[in-house]
């Protein structure tokens, strides 16, 4: 199973999409976006653990918020995720240990990542997309993967996009372009 569809990678569209139903309650609201959330992320800060902690530690922040329009919450909870990505990185609890062979827990077992789904040819087929393009997304200088993760992955706007990553629009515009760029070309061979 493709994670990302090839079309989100290509020139961007100047059709609006169809506006989404906003969710009637903040934990509808948080039980759709935390799948996005936790790859989100991963792909920061590239530990599984840590990434868990980020997410669940936004969703409680998110908590305090309950009484905001259901309009707000898309651009405030990423905005919570990434600040608090930012102050785990800062605090180095970054741990690349998933990244060595042999990598284990912290119980000291061995990872196994792998799939008890049904199919395994297609678990593999998605488990190997998206390692391509976690990686990708890796080598993209941080600025640019939030933009294209905000952005293209998350739908979210160029204004609310902006004000999750503290930044111009314009500034926005130009690291998207520049990440859908270098993306291109290194998933070009996968295609």
């Amino acid at each position: 199973m493709l994670l990302l569809a090839t079309a989100k990678l290509g020139p961007v569209n100047a059709e609006v999409p169809p506006p989404q139903p906003e969710p009637v309650t903040l934990e509808t609201f948080l039980r759709g976006i935390d799948a996005r959330a936790f790859r989100f992320a991963e792909l920061g800060l590239r530990h599984r653990e840590d990434a868990l902690d980020a997410v669940q530690d936004a969703m409680l922040k998110m908590l305090a918020y309950r009484d905001r329009p259901a309009s707000e919450w898309s651009p405030l909870f990423w905005s919570i995720l990434r600040n608090r990505m930012v102050d785990m990185q800062r605090r180095g609890m970054l741990r690349l240990r998933w990244l060595l062979p042999g990598s284990t827990d912290r119980d000291g077992e061995t990872l196994d990542w792998a799939d008890d789904a049904p199919d395994p040819s297609r678990s593999h087929d998605g488990r190997e997309a998206w390692e391509h393009i976690g990686a990708a997304l890796r080598r993209l200088p941080a600025r640019q993967r939030e933009a294209f993760t905000l952005r293209v992955l998350e739908e979210l706007d160029v204004a609310d996009t902006a004000r999750v990553m503290d930044c111009s629009e314009g500034s926005v515009k130009t690291h998207l372009s520049r990440a859908r760029a270098a993306l291109q070309k290194q998933l070009e061979d996968f295609r």
